[in-house]
């Protein structure tokens, strides 16, 4: 009774988001699960890099989680923070009748 199941749409953003923020090369016998989002973020701080950024999370939500389809993937430069903000919308595609789901996170070099 000590851990906590996640349902339905939590559980699919947790998946996401765990996946988002595995590295390459940490999961043991899949060394390309993941993403390599940890590189970029020691880029430039700019739109450039926030646009490698947003190729890099929607390459790698198409390929590890096919119960999603992304509807909007927005990465924006934060320079008062010295990061990058993410905001990802999508639908889980068994359940059509629930509108886009969205999650919000920072990403900077301290994760």
């Amino acid at each position: 009774d000590d851990l906590l199941v996640k349902k339905e749409d939590a559980a699919v953003k947790q998946a996401i988001l765990n996946l988002l923020l595995t590295e390459k090369g940490e999961r043991l016998y899949n060394a390309e699960y993941g993403s390599d989002l940890r590189g970029h973020l020691f880029e430039p701080l700019d739109f450039g890099t926030a646009g490698i950024i947003q190729d890099s999370i929607l390459r790698t939500i198409r390929n590890y989680e096919p119960r999603v389809s992304v509807e909007t993937c927005l990465v924006e430069p934060n320079f008062d923070a010295n990061g990058f903000d993410v905001r990802l919308d999508f639908l889980v595609l068994s359940r059509t009748d629930v509108p886009p789901i969205s999650i919000e996170f920072f990403l900077n070099r301290s994760q």
